[in-house]
């Protein structure tokens, strides 16, 4: 995205691989929920979220250990203009799709035009910025852009190649269970059980094999999901002997629960995963389309109300360390204080439709540590006041007389995050509020947030080091009222949108920082999201005879690290 590329021509392998790891073996992993189809690229259904990574490829790859750079996968070459205004790709002679036809450039624009117009809405916004997609030569194509966006030359060498025969007479969006996608990754499905079970196996004609890119990775001959109804199920099945890995989440339970026989005689292996990537943003989003949540002040006093070291410590035993801001713990998180420098000249034309701390500077509120949390307990019921909510017999009414009541929406099994909604919800008892946690099966968890039908529910959004139109599929304002939207909380800021383009237009890492930093602002500010504990580090349990590479990519345990450069080893 900006200089250059860590890796020079003719490397040898990704600096964070084994290249000369062992090919076999079989890895069985485990999710909660279910699956109803076998497209993870079309809208509709439900499908395992594994699929998607391990069977299907692009024109370019990513190098997990650089904050965003890309090397040649199905295509050999590339060229681009200063301005990047359009990009052509030439593809290699020798990429194939699994059932061992050659990709062509047709498919290629095929799978481009398919996504764009009737593939999952994370593909469309690319796709509207593109002016024309045409054939330049026999493997080559050039794709020119109608908006000025330096990172779309990158996304565009990011969408997943099908293969365009397979869907003649068909419409991409409608198949569920009966066939996956065609595609050129090594593995592909060989039997599933609707809602049990999903294996995927090595193609052992695997076309890419023996590219640098490749080397040292998807080194398992079988990968396997098994579905369980919930967390504690799954995590029994792994002790049992049933699965080959488990990632925690929670660092007390990794202090405390794995004391049992296997791990004790040697079998279970404990691997951290050091990562230098943003915090991100996790907890408990707050619908800003439903009234009172569309009001700032409510959403302050409700963040007031959460008191985050007292339900740290009850949960995770005060282990984890806090999300602070969106891009917290990088260097692309926003600084305490005032605004100052560029980042403050990006804010300033927005200061009529800031909220404050934006421009002041705006920090989570901390708590004693007690469970009393009086002091912001007392400042929260200021703020309701000045809304227009009083308590009255020991209910939070508005001036209709309307309680205020409020439901977040979670999926069964989410033990973890229940249990911090009862806690918080004893903390909102204490100012008149009712807060109920609503727990649904899997399919009526994707349906209702497709809708945004709730008032606060789990959110959960990775983010790189180099942010860049992913963005506006999180809180950009074309997805507020667009149904399936990752817009979950329904944030419509111009300041937003404005700071998102300004990353995308910048020319240097100092104008793309400031950027970043501005918009990390807007949306801390914006009280969107209850926060909790960023995850800081990996962690993966695991079969002794499954290995990792001594080095870890800066992206640490991301797609692109587990299980694709693991490997089995026996002995």
């Amino acid at each position: 995205m900006y200089g250059k590329p860590a890796l020079e021509a003719g490397f040898e392998s990704l600096p964070y691989v084994n290249p000369g790891a062992l090919k076999g073996g079989r890895l069985v992993v485990g999710n909660t929920g279910g699956f109803d189809t076998l497209n993870p690229f079309a809208q509709k259904g439900t499908p395992p979220w594994q699929l998607r990574f391990w069977g299907y490829e692009s024109l370019m790859g990513r190098s997990w250990d650089e904050p965003f750079t890309l090397y040649g996968l199905l295509a050999e070459s590339l060229e681009v203009p200063e301005d990047r205004s359009w990009v052509e790709f030439t593809l290699r002679p020798e990429a194939r799709f699994s059932d061992g036809s050659p990709v062509t450039v047709e498919d290629v624009i095929w799978s481009y035009e398919t996504l764009g117009s009737d593939g999952h809405l994370r593909y469309r916004g690319f796709w509207n910025k593109v002016d024309r997609i045409e054939q330049t030569g026999p493997r080559s194509l050039r794709i020119s852009f109608n908006t000025p966006d330096r990172e779309l030359a990158l996304i565009a060498g990011m969408r997943p190649i099908f293969k365009k025969a397979q869907w003649e007479g068909k419409r991409f969006a409608d198949f569920g269970l009966s066939e996956a996608p065609i595609g050129t990754g090594a593995y592909v499905v060989s039997d599933f059980e609707p809602g049990r079970s999903l294996t995927m196996t090595r193609n052992p004609e695997y076309w890419g094999a023996d590219l640098p890119f490749r080397r040292g990775t998807q080194n398992f001959d079988e990968l396997r999901i098994e579905f369980f109804g919930d967390e504690t199920v799954l995590f029994e099945a792994f002790k049992a002997g049933e699965l080959s890995a488990y990632r925690e989440f929670n660092p007390d339970k990794w202090l405390s629960a794995y004391d049992f026989p296997a791990v004790q005689r040697g079998d279970i292996v404990k691997t951290e995963v050091p990562h230098q990537r943003p915090s991100g943003i996790t907890g408990l989003a707050f619908n800003t389309r439903r009234a009172p949540l569309d009001d700032w002040r409510v959403r302050e006093a409700l963040l007031l109300a959460f008191n985050f070291e007292y339900i740290n410590g009850t949960v995770t035993g005060g282990e984890q360390p806090r999300i602070s801001s969106y891009f917290s713990n990088s260097v692309l998180g926003m600084r305490p204080g005032p605004a100052e420098g560029k980042v403050r000249a990006l804010l300033e034309p927005f200061q009529g439709v800031l909220l404050p701390g934006a421009l002041e500077g705006y920090a989570l509120p901390q708590s004693d540590g007690s469970s009393r949390n009086r002091k912001n307990l007392r400042r929260a019921v200021a703020l309701l006041s000045e809304a227009g909510w009083q308590v009255q017999n020991g209910v939070l009414v508005n001036a209709e007389g309307r309680r205020l009541e409020l439901s977040v929406l979670l999926r069964q099994g989410d033990a973890e995050m229940k249990t911090v909604v009862e806690i918080y919800a004893r903390a909102l008892e204490r100012l008149g509020i009712t807060l109920t946690p609503d727990l649904v099966d899997n399919a009526q968890y994707v349906a209702r947030q497709s809708e945004f039908d709730f008032d606060l529910t789990r959110v959960r959004r990775d983010l790189s080091l180099s942010p860049g139109n992913e963005q506006r599929l999180y809180w950009g304002a074309a997805g507020r009222d667009q149904p399936g939207s990752r817009n979950l909380m329904g944030i419509a800021s111009p300041a937003v949108e404005a700071m998102i383009d300004a990353m995308l237009t910048a020319d240097s890492n100092e104008d793309f920082t400031a950027a970043a930093r501005a918009l990390d602002r807007v949306l801390t500010s914006g009280r969107y999201v209850i926060p909790i504990w960023q995850y800081d580090k990996g962690r993966i349990a695991h079969i002794k005879e499954i290995r990792h590479p001594a080095t870890t990519p800066i992206y640490g345990d991301r797609s692109g690290f587990f299980p694709d450069v693991w490997w089995y080893q026996p002995d």
